[in-house]
């Protein structure tokens, strides 16, 4: 038997030492690290257009989540719906039933997009211009229009030009395919957001996209640019959420935002209730990586226009 007076007495167990005590810790952290934030906006609009063609990858979710971090943290985010499905719609609160006026008339019938617009009930700085099933038969529909792909960029210069209310980003929810309405959305933005799952399939057609892009800008839209790659669905339990990360920074490296958004069950459950999951549980850690990633985004952008001017 060992000598008792060598044997080594185990440290007792602290729940402080826990793994789930320390992500609760370094969760509170974050929390504090936000409620300092003070964002300056540089007083233009950026028009970003969020696509993927892969479905399922959150594209809806970041552009609901990111919209409404952005306002409370004092911006004035107008989010259009181009999906026939009207998610967007769904989350930010907003009816979107088959007599509302929507952004199917603003492109088909030229209606003029404020008298779609609607205000988010999460927060006064949070609008919506919604879906509703007719733009389902859009994309047949703008076939024989003149000017069909620039639509509603039109429309967008034409409402910014005349609002007498500033915004500092419009957001375009795209349908994932290469349709008519993501051309739409490619031709009046100047910047892309890809969310990309952090998943095996993760770059399958990203390639396909990225060539779309490019003819887009040369044929329609020389401006438009990829900004900003957000992982979504992040795993950190797994090694394999870690190496699509690590392929895509290495692959993306000025693009891809540090922050990565984590699969989060408040995430999934706050459409069901109309609202972002900023909205929903604001102190969730999938409201506080959608706000990081809208802190990062809006530095990033800033630190990018200073770095220019010197």
């Amino acid at each position: 038997m060992p000598d008792s007076e060598n044997a080594t007495t185990p440290a007792p167990f602290s729940i402080d030492d826990s793994p789930i005590a320390r992500e609760l810790a370094d969760l509170t952290s974050r929390r504090k690290a936000l409620d300092g934030v003070e964002l300056t906006f540089d007083g233009e609009t950026r028009v970003v257009t969020i696509s993927n063609q892969k479905g399922g990858v959150g594209k809806t979710t970041t552009t609901v989540n990111m919209a409404a971090a952005l306002a409370s943290l004092g911006a004035r985010v107008l989010v259009i719906d181009l999906d026939p499905q009207g998610n967007a719609s769904t989350a930010l609160g907003v009816p979107h039933s088959a007599d509302i006026p929507s952004i199917y008339d603003v492109l088909i019938d030229e209606f003029p997009l404020k008298d779609i617009i609607q205000t988010s009930p999460e927060s006064p700085r949070l609008f919506c211009a919604p879906s509703t099933i007719h733009l389902a038969g859009a994309e047949i529909e703008l076939v024989s229009q003149v000017a069909r792909e620039h639509r509603l960029r039109t429309a967008l210069e034409e409402y910014l030009r005349a609002s007498d209310e500033h915004l500092d980003f419009v957001f375009i929810d795209c349908p994932p395919s290469l349709g008519l309405l993501t051309i739409n959305a490619f031709t009046a933005a100047t910047e892309l957001m890809i969310p990309i799952q952090c998943e095996y399939y993760a770059l399958e057609g990203l390639s396909q996209l990225l060539g779309s892009i490019r003819m887009i800008q040369k044929h329609l839209n020389p401006a438009l640019h990829l900004s900003t790659i957000l992982l979504t669905m992040y795993d950190g339990r797994t090694r394999l959420a870690q190496q699509v990360a690590d392929e895509v920074r290495a692959h993306f490296p000025r693009e891809v935002l540090r922050t990565v958004i984590p699969r989060s069950v408040r995430v999934s459950e706050a459409p069901s209730f109309g609202q972002t999951v900023i909205a929903y549980d604001g102190q969730s850690v999938g409201a506080v990586s959608y706000r990081e990633a809208a802190v990062e985004m809006v530095r990033r952008s800033l630190t990018a226009t200073n770095e220019e001017n010197n």
